[in-house]
Parts: structure tokens; C-alpha cells; sequence
């Protein structure tokens, strides 16, 4: 049987957090329970949140991102209470990129993220150069007078974190920001994440293992709404052994924690 590491065994310890929940339930819809008790420390880094379909992870994003409220226990984001109360100037220090999110397409990649920059109270004076610079960091200062509605689904996915990283976040929520980017273009995602963990707390909801592995220091894996493991890559790795099914330690080690949580009951 797999080395269950338990979250309390290996939770960063090195640096103050900026997520806190303790015993957090969301809601996903008027009953489900889609977060259930929920306890997890995350500090300044990139941490990689891994996990089934229906496991919970758009709601646990979303709730980080303020869009939605706890249902019960506490939620704590860069020092302050997020289960109420007037969340604007929480919201001015978070980077959000939802797996759907909509724009004008008549906007060009400018304007779009210019306007995201002006929904975020981004300060006027250093506004153009905080849009030019997010532009320059997701590879599309050659497409930023191109209208949306001309871009490739990639490109769109690219525009999408661009608007997410222009206010600067201390805290950067992504949901799924891989979608429909090429081997190249997920390369050079990687290092931008590695970039942005050195100075704020960068939360990716992926199911690929492997980017989890060349960009993050520590893998939180969600199953059935309830932390199942957090710990590093190398943790991940150890979990499991040839006997489980995958293409790399890490996907064994991911597909034998998922079956020990089943055998003790979990279901999904």
C-alpha cells in the first residue's frame, strides 16, 4: 500500500502563508458540498492542485478568488477574513483566471487586458506600462493590436493569464491555464510560473501531472471535495511504485494515493 503523506507531515513550513482555511465547506450549488472540511496552508511559491473531474477543485478556486462564499469554517487570504464584508481591496491583490472567462471580441488583446487593468483598480500612472509588460510575459507583444476574435484558442488561454497577472497579484489563482496550448507554448508557461512563485502565492487547478512537475514546489492533490496529500513533486513520486498505473513516478504516485483514498471509503 502507498506512503499516505499525511498535509500536516509536509505543509510549508519556510514561509508565511497567504491562504488559510481551517475547516472550510463551499458549496457548489444550493446543497453539494463540493469543499468539506477543507484545512490547507499555502505560502509564496507555485503550488499544483491536482485531482479528478468533480473532485472540487473550480469551486476550492473560486472560493480563493472570492466569487464564492464559504459555507462554513474559516478562510483567511493574504491576512484578511474572505467569508464576508466589503472584499474590494482583497480583490486588488488577487489574479484570477476562471477555465471560461468572457471578453469583447471586438477588443484587441490591448484593450482587453487594459480593461481588466481598470476593473482592478490598477493605478492610472503605471497602467500602461503594467499592460505592456503582461502582454510581453504571455508571448504576444507581436499580437497585442489583434483583435480577440482572431486569435487562436492558445492565444486566447495566453490573453486570459495576461489579464490575470497585470495588477501584480500577491495571490494568483489559475483554472486550467494550459488549456489549448502547444508543447512550446506550455514550455514557456512553465517558466513564467517558476518566475511568479518567487514573489506570490500562484495556485494552478491542472490535470497534467507533468506540468505540476517542471514548474512547482508543492502539489496539493483534492479528491471527493477533502485534501487527500500536500507535499513536494518528490513526495508525490514516492508514493507509489511500479505496481500502480501511470507513465512517470508522479503519475504513479497520483493514481496510488487516488486508490488508497478509494479503498478507505472516498468515492468520486
Amino acid at each position: 500500500m502507498p506512503r499516505a503523506i499525511s498535509a500536516a507531515a509536509v505543509a510549508p513550513t519556510s514561509y508565511a502563508w497567504q491562504i488559510r482555511a481551517a475547516g472550510l465547506s463551499v458549496r457548489a450549488g444550493r446543497r453539494k458540498l463540493a469543499v468539506d472540511g477543507l484545512d490547507l496552508t499555502l505560502g509564496t511559491g507555485a503550488h499544483g492542485l491536482l485531482g479528478p473531474n468533480g473532485a472540487g477543485k473550480t469551486t476550492l478556486i473560486r472560493s480563493l478568488a472570492t466569487v464564492l462564499r464559504p459555507a462554513g469554517g474559516e478562510l483567511e487570504l493574504l491576512g484578511t477574513a474572505a467569508g464576508g464584508g466589503d472584499l474590494r481591496a482583497l480583490r486588488r491583490r488577487i489574479g484570477y483566471l476562471p477555465q471560461d472567462f468572457g471578453y469583447y471580441r471586438r477588443f484587441t488583446v490591448r484593450e482587453f487586458v487594459e480593461y481588466m487593468a481598470w476593473l482592478k483598480e490598477v493605478p492610472k500612472a503605471g497602467a500602461a506600462d503594467a499592460v505592456q509588460r503582461a502582454i510581453e510575459r504571455v508571448g504576444l507583444a507581436d499580437r497585442a493590436d489583434h483583435r480577440m476574435k482572431t486569435l487562436s484558442g492558445g492565444m486566447v488561454r495566453r490573453a486570459g493569464i495576461a489579464q490575470a497577472i497585470v495588477n501584480d497579484p500577491d495571490l494568483l489563482l489559475l483554472d486550467e491555464p494550459t488549456a489549448g496550448l502547444d508543447p512550446a507554448q506550455r514550455l514557456r508557461f512553465r517558466e513564467l510560473l517558476q518566475d511568479l512563485g518567487r514573489d506570490a502565492c500562484v495556485v494552478v487547478s491542472t490535470h497534467l501531472v507533468e506540468d505540476v512537475a517542471a514548474a512547482c514546489t508543492d502539489v496539493v492533490l483534492f479528491a471527493d471535495g477533502r485534501l487527500v496529500f500536500q507535499g513536494s513533486p518528490d513526495d508525490l513520486a514516492a508514493a507509489g511504485g511500479p505496481e500502480h498505473p501511470g507513465d512517470s513516478p508522479l503519475e504513479r504516485g497520483y493514481s496510488a494515493l487516488l486508490r488508497h483514498r478509494e479503498q478507505q471509503g472516498g468515492t468520486w
